[in-house]
């Protein structure tokens, strides 16, 4: 910290510097955010509208705050993200555990301090990232991680069992004047959260039955997912009262705003490889997730987390890069034949409605998939446009496409098909003006004709058969 901050107590109090709370501190620092029109979370898409009031609201009403969605809903990242809400730093008594305040210490070391060395005081400045703590709540959790213990070593060395200077503070206390979170709230055994409703209601804590009470400064925060909330009952329900605002996320709402989220966060940067992503395989990727969340087969309570997507993405352009660099190819373009690829990013990530036989998880991506590429090749194409080229097919035409096929190669096959090649140079034009090399074009419009050919097929114009990664179209 600079070296100009009060160091002593004398020199805060000749500063002026004011005894505030952290939720009055975290209030101020909103309204100055509000005033200048600074967003709160940047990083974040699609709850300008929604999402975001919810948490300002609560702020500016000095509330805890619970979280509530399903998985990969950006929960843990807006808590994480509330540390903005903080100063950049604050004093405290120096070599206190739990933060206290030079002006109102609640520990007995610093209190004793304090009226031992009165003005002269050493004074320590803690910055914001370390007044936030974090603890998942697993089923071991105990009352002594949160709130604290008897120190056996202290007591050992003679401080008497009942006295303050004989406790170990835990998580909470040690979060004094910050924000503390506790993810997956329902985790938590509920003799656990009865051991929070002191934290949370009269802003105190009590060790092992002592009357010790330490009056804490704290914003509390927690994540839950709506299944365990509403339908387990594994929120304690005095637990839930205690709680100011329940602030609920949600997936995103178009596909377009899918599509923004998924380039914000995939890792689609590799090294040597020049890189174009059409965008209908952006949009196929992200309407493949859309369509789980809807899918009677799924496992709704669970969610369909944005993870999915993004791992897909990340997939589906790794194939890419792997054909580019076996064929030799300068430009990494993916095609709908990647999209095979998206099972293993995939699994794990949905929950089926009932066990089923093993691979069918796969099975019903695969699915999915082939009704996403239907969905948005309606977009960009009509069916009919394509007569002449089903009626090729109907003539017995047949087209053999893989993953590992290289773009001139493919080139050659499609251009059997008559019109096929020209529409798919037409709609590589459209989806990607911005790409004008000519070294990319081939695998431009390898990928625009491979998706036509399977948009024909997810319309019933054309049969596709499978087999070792070989995709056959014929009539």
């Amino acid at each position: 910290m600079a070296q100009d901050r009060p160091q002593t107590l004398g020199e805060l109090k000749a500063s002026g510097y004011p005894l505030e709370s952290v939720k009055n501190e975290m209030r101020r620092n909103l309204i100055a955010k509000l005033k200048k029109g600074e967003n709160l979370f940047p990083e974040i898409l699609g709850y300008e509208e929604t999402v975001f009031p919810q948490i300002q609201n609560a702020i500016l009403s000095r509330h805890d705050m619970l979280f509530l969605g399903l998985r990969g809903q950006a929960k843990t990242r807006m808590l994480r993200g509330l540390v903005k809400l903080l100063d950049d730093a604050i004093p405290i008594v120096e070599g206190s555990e739990v933060n206290d305040h030079p002006y109102a210490p609640i520990s007995r070391e610093s209190r004793d301090k304090i009226n031992t060395l009165k003005d002269n005081t050493p004074i320590a400045w803690v910055g914001r990232d370390e007044r936030y703590q974090e603890k998942l709540a697993t089923p071991d959790v105990t009352i002594a991680d949160l709130i604290g213990e008897i120190d056996m070593i202290k007591h050992a060395e003679g401080r008497y069992l009942s006295s303050e200077l004989a406790m170990h503070f835990g998580l909470i206390p040690r979060a004094n004047r910050g924000v503390f979170c506790m993810n997956e709230l329902p985790d938590l055994s509920p003799k656990i959260q009865v051991g929070l409703f002191n934290v949370l209601e009269e802003r105190d804590v009590q060790i092992r039955g002592f009357p010790v009470r330490l009056n804490l400064d704290l914003c509390m925060v927690f994540s839950a997912n709506p299944e365990d909330y509403t339908n387990r009952g594994r929120i304690v329900t005095p637990l839930k009262d205690r709680i100011g605002s329940v602030v609920r996320t949600h997936y995103p709402l178009t596909r377009e705003l899918g599509v923004k989220i998924n380039d914000q966060n995939a890792w689609l940067e590799r090294d040597g490889g020049r890189i174009a992503i059409p965008a209908y395989v952006k949009e196929v990727v992200e309407e493949t997730s859309r369509l789980a969340r809807t899918s009677p087969h799924v496992n709704q309570q669970s969610g369909v987390s944005v993870r999915m997507s993004i791992a897909n993405l990340e997939n589906v352009v790794s194939n890419a890069e792997r054909r580019a660099i076996q064929n030799g190819e300068s430009w990494i373009v993916p095609r709908v034949s990647d999209m095979a690829h998206m099972s293993a990013s995939s699994r794990g990530k949905i929950e089926l409605v009932m066990a089923e036989d093993e691979g069918q998880e796969d099975k019903l991506v695969e699915r999915i998939v082939a009704e996403a590429v239907k969905n948005v090749f309606t977009q960009y194409c009509d069916a009919r446009e394509f007569r002449s080229a089903v009626e090729a097919f109907e003539s017995g035409l047949a087209i053999e496409i893989g993953d590992t096929i290289p773009a001139a190669e493919l080139l050659k096959r499609v251009e059997k098909v008559p019109g096929l090649l020209k529409k798919a140079e037409e709609l590589a034009k459209k989806i990607s003006p911005e790409v004008v090399e000519p070294a990319a074009r081939p695998a431009l419009h390898a990928s625009a004709a491979e998706f036509i050919l399977e948009g024909l097929h997810t319309h019933n114009k054309l049969n596709k058969n499978v087999k070792h990664g070989v995709s056959s179209y014929k009539r």
